[in-house]
């Protein structure tokens, strides 16, 4: 089952975006601020909970859910783009005052990181963040995403998930108790992200809107980032679970291009959170440390 999640020191909705987004804190409020952006695009936040708040015993963590997603969902039918995306991460950076800015990114919210970066290089009304967490970035190009989807796709029809899967509908589960077969099937559904399936369990269930994620890939075109990330200077940690579907090379090759701190775990797949969270935080705990005086 699902671990519980404790309550945020703080909640709310922002005021300046044109729809409100629901955001919340962890952690002491006297503490250096990480605003942390979840995956997706159409998820939330939750999803990285209880885990991620490892990092609150030093950190104060503000978390959103972004357009279209979570508690930020909508009926508004108008497309939600990377640049709509980009916006409302400016606008929630300015209204909850996260200057100097530290933004750890997880998945999707690993290239929206990079996105708002770029974009914050042109535009004086974002704030350009100061340092860069980047845990397994989504794919940063067009034919890394294709073969992510190609690999995910074998690894959910391959034989260790159909076992799984097999063992479940013998198992009873699903008259004997309802809700723990239901949080079973949702874990299958993301098992070919972990380097071992059997190690997704307990995990927090989230949904994924799929006309938001859906438009926001689309927005993106043919996109490639790798060309682009070069121009970043920022101190940034990129972390990859070499076991992650998504290639590790689009990672390997942002490292390259942005002079960047890369950190390969090597029996972990998309998921280190769940799958090794103390070689996770220990190399985020320290890349931090040891950015700390550049923070002013």
């Amino acid at each position: 089952m699902p671990l519980p999640i404790p309550a945020p020191r703080a909640d709310g909705t922002t005021a300046s975006t044109s729809a409100p987004l629901y955001w919340c804190a962890y952690g002491a409020e006297s503490s250096p601020r990480l605003l942390v952006l979840h995956g997706g695009p159409g998820a939330h936040h939750e999803y990285l909970l209880p885990q991620m708040l490892t990092l609150a015993a030093r950190h104060e963590l503000l978390f959103y859910d972004q357009r279209g997603g979570g508690r930020s969902r909508s009926d508004d039918p108008t497309p939600v783009t990377w640049q709509l995306q980009v916006d409302d991460l400016g606008l929630v950076v300015r209204e909850l005052g996260l200057q100097p800015l530290t933004l750890v990114g997880y998945s999707w919210g690993a290239m929206l990181a990079l996105l708002y970066a770029l974009e914050a290089r042109s535009r004086a009304e974002l704030i350009s963040p100061h340092r860069l967490v980047l845990i397994d970035p989504a794919p940063l190009n067009r034919a890394h995403r294709e073969a992510f989807e190609r690999e995910f796709a074998a690894r959910q029809q391959g034989p260790a998930i159909v076992g799984l899967r097999e063992e479940l509908a013998a198992s009873g589960l699903r008259e004997r108790d309802p809700a723990a077969y239901r949080q079973r099937i949702f874990e299958l559904s993301v098992a070919g992200y972990f380097a071992d399936p059997e190690k997704a369990r307990d995990l927090t269930p989230f949904r994924v809107t799929g006309r938001v994620q859906q438009s926001v890939w689309d927005s993106l075109g043919d996109f490639d980032l790798l060309p682009l990330v070069a121009a970043l200077d920022q101190p940034t940690l990129l972390v990859h679970g070499w076991a992650d579907p998504i290639p590790a090379a689009s990672t390997i090759a942002a490292a390259r291009a942005m002079r960047a701190r890369c950190v390969v775990l090597e029996a972990s797949g998309h998921v280190p959170y769940v799958e090794q969270p103390d070689a996770l935080f220990s190399a985020i705990e320290q890349f931090l440390e040891d950015t700390s005086d550049r923070m002013g």
